[in-house]
C-alpha cells in the first residue's frame, strides 16, 4: 500500500523526487502526479503510471514567480503581468522552453507550460525540493481528475512512492492555460481563471484556440471522462440559461427509450425520478464538487449518466469545457 502523509511528509517527498521517484501532491485545482521536471527518466515514470502518450506535454510547477526566468528562454512582458496578478494560482503560462526542463517533460516541444500552485503543501514541497516539478493530474490518462488523496490512491496507488494529503482541492478543475509564445495571447484551456480576468489584466483580447492542435494538457476532444457513458442534457450551452427539470425529464425518457435501464443525473436542481446528485447552480461551487461527484456516480453501476450544467458563474466556461469533453465520443 502506498504511503499517505500530511505536512510531516514534505522532507520524505522531496527526497523521493530527488532520486527520481513519483509523489502525488495537492494543489488548489486537482492533485498532481509529481516528478523531477529536469529528469527524463523520472518524467518517463509519469507517462508510464498514467498511461499517457509521451507526446502530450506536462505542466511544470515552480515555487515562486521569480523562478520563471530559470526555465524559459524568454519572459514576455505579458507573462510578468499575469504572474503578478494570478500567481500563486490556477493559471498556466506557456512560454519558450529553456534549460532545466527535460525535453521529454514537454513532449519534445520547444514550449513549456509553467505555473505556481496555490496550496501550502505544494509550495512547501517545491521549496524543499528546490527545482521544477512536472505534475499532470494524478489519475489514469483521459479519466476523471482526482480532488482528494483517496482518489489518487484508488487510481494510481501501486505506481506511486508517496501521496501527500492536503484535503479536498478548493477549485476542483484544472488550471487555465494561456499561450504567450506568439504575437497575441491565446487561450488553450479554460480553467480556474476566466478569460475575462485575463483580458482585464492584459488590456487586450485573448484569442481562443482550444480546438486547435493538442499542444497543452486537456486539449484532446475526449477527456475528464468517467467510466459511465455521459450525455449532456439539451440546453447545456454557454448563454442558454442552462437546462431545467423539464429538459432533464425529456432526456431521461430519451435515454430509457434508447435502451439505458439505469440512468443517473447530475444537475443544479433536485430530481426525484432517478439516482441523482445536486450540485450548486453557480459554476464556481459546481466546479469544486464536479469530479468527486462523477466518481461517486461511477460507483452506482449506471448505464448512462445525464449531466445538466450550472446556470451562471465565473467558471462557467471551464465547467462546460470539462462536461463536453466528458461526453465526447471516446477513442
Amino acid at each position: 500500500m502506498v504511503k499517505v502523509r500530511g505536512a510531516e511528509g514534505i522532507e520524505e517527498a522531496a527526497a523521493i523526487l530527488a532520486r527520481g521517484g513519483l509523489v502525488a501532491f495537492p494543489t488548489e485545482t486537482v492533485y498532481g502526479l509529481g516528478a523531477d521536471a529536469g529528469s527524463a527518466a523520472a518524467v518517463d515514470r509519469i507517462f508510464e503510471a498514467k498511461g499517457r502518450p509521451k507526446g502530450h506535454p506536462l505542466i511544470v510547477h515552480i515555487g515562486a514567480a521569480d523562478e520563471l526566468r530559470r526555465y524559459t528562454a524568454r519572459v514576455p512582458a505579458d507573462a510578468e503581468l499575469l504572474a503578478d496578478a494570478f500567481w500563486p494560482g490556477p493559471l498556466t503560462i506557456v512560454v519558450e522552453r529553456g534549460d532545466g526542463v527535460a525535453p521529454e517533460t514537454v513532449g519534445g516541444l520547444d514550449t513549456v507550460g509553467i505555473r505556481v500552485p496555490d496550496h501550502p503543501l505544494a509550495l512547501a514541497l517545491l521549496r524543499r525540493f528546490g527545482g521544477p516539478i512536472a505534475a499532470p493530474s494524478a489519475n489514469r490518462f483521459g479519466s476523471v481528475s482526482p480532488t482528494t488523496a483517496k482518489h489518487v490512491v484508488d487510481d494510481l496507488g501501486p505506481a506511486l512512492d508517496l501521496v501527500l494529503d492536503g484535503g479536498p482541492c478548493a477549485v476542483g478543475v484544472e488550471s487555465t492555460i494561456i499561450d504567450l509564445t506568439g504575437s497575441s495571447p491565446v487561450l488553450l484551456r479554460p480553467g480556474g481563471i476566466s478569460a475575462v480576468e485575463l483580458e482585464a489584466v492584459l488590456g487586450a483580447p485573448v484569442l481562443d484556440d482550444r480546438a486547435g492542435p493538442s499542444r497543452a494538457p486537456g486539449m484532446l476532444t475526449s477527456h475528464y471522462a468517467p467510466r459511465t457513458a455521459v450525455d449532456l442534457v439539451p440546453g447545456a450551452t454557454a448563454g442558454s440559461g442552462g437546462p431545467d427539470a423539464a429538459m432533464a425529464d425529456r432526456a431521461l425518457v430519451a435515454a430509457t427509450v434508447d435502451g439505458a435501464a439505469r440512468v443517473g443525473l447530475i444537475a443544479p436542481f433536485d430530481h426525484p425520478h432517478c439516482p441523482s446528485w445536486r450540485l450548486p447552480a453557480d459554476a464556481t461551487g459546481y466546479a469544486a464538487e464536479l469530479y468527486a461527484t462523477l466518481r461517486e456516480a461511477d460507483r452506482h453501476d449506471l448505464d448512462r449518466l445525464l449531466i445538466a450544467p450550472p446556470n451562471e458563474g465565473r467558471l462557467l466556461d471551464a465547467v462546460l469545457d470539462r462536461l463536453m469533453k466528458a461526453a465526447a465520443p471516446r477513442p
